[in-house]
């Protein structure tokens, strides 16, 4: 992804690249973080610091772009240490992770789906380019998931013109199952 190795703070549930530079950098490679103040970039060159999902942030430190630090200019935190603080704030952080690192490496924009109720909005091109396709949920393996689960899911999913996606993370096994739901009208 780059050859430079970007610092990013972990800071309660959240990691921060202070330097304005590294961040718009960092966005630019495939829409990476938030810009503080700045809900819908129009361009990567921005001169603000750049919020990470602590989901992303670990895709990121995995491929070796980014390395986690306890303060600016400060001591590294591990990827062990990193996941168990992550998991600690995060609900399934890793099945969730799982099915962020499968979507991005077969070339998707995820970003986080809350405005949508769902885990995951996922764009084919990104943000300001398109719009999402696609709104993901994780569940885990054997969970259940209830009729009025998918009847909710896919009335929210119609409205707003997206297809649903459950996403099965299974961390023990190392895989991750998808199941879409298309709805058409008799």
């Amino acid at each position: 992804m780059s050859d430079e190795v970007i610092e990013a703070q972990l800071l309660g549930s959240r990691l921060i690249v202070w330097d304005p530079k590294k961040g718009s950098k960092l966005y630019a490679m495939g829409f990476y973080g938030k810009p503080v103040g700045i809900p819908k970039p129009k361009t990567p060159d921005f001169d603000v610091p750049l919020t990470l999902d602590l989901i992303e942030g670990l895709y990121l430190l995995d491929k070796g772009v980014i390395r986690v630090v306890d303060k600016p200019g400060g001591r590294e935190i591990s990827r062990e240490k990193f996941v168990k603080r992550a998991s600690e704030s995060y609900e399934n952080f890793l099945p969730k992770y799982l099915v962020y690192k499968a979507l991005r490496d077969n070339g998707y924009v995820v970003t986080p789906g809350i405005k949508f109720g769902c885990d995951f909005a996922v764009y084919e091109h990104g943000p300001g380019i398109d719009h999402a396709p696609y709104l993901v949920s994780v569940k885990l393996p054997g969970e259940a998931v209830s009729a009025t689960d998918i009847v909710r899911a896919g009335r929210l999913a119609t409205t707003v013109r997206k297809k649903f996606i459950i996403a099965i993370g299974d961390v023990e096994r190392e895989e991750v199952k998808f199941v879409a739901f298309r709805w058409w009208r008799a």
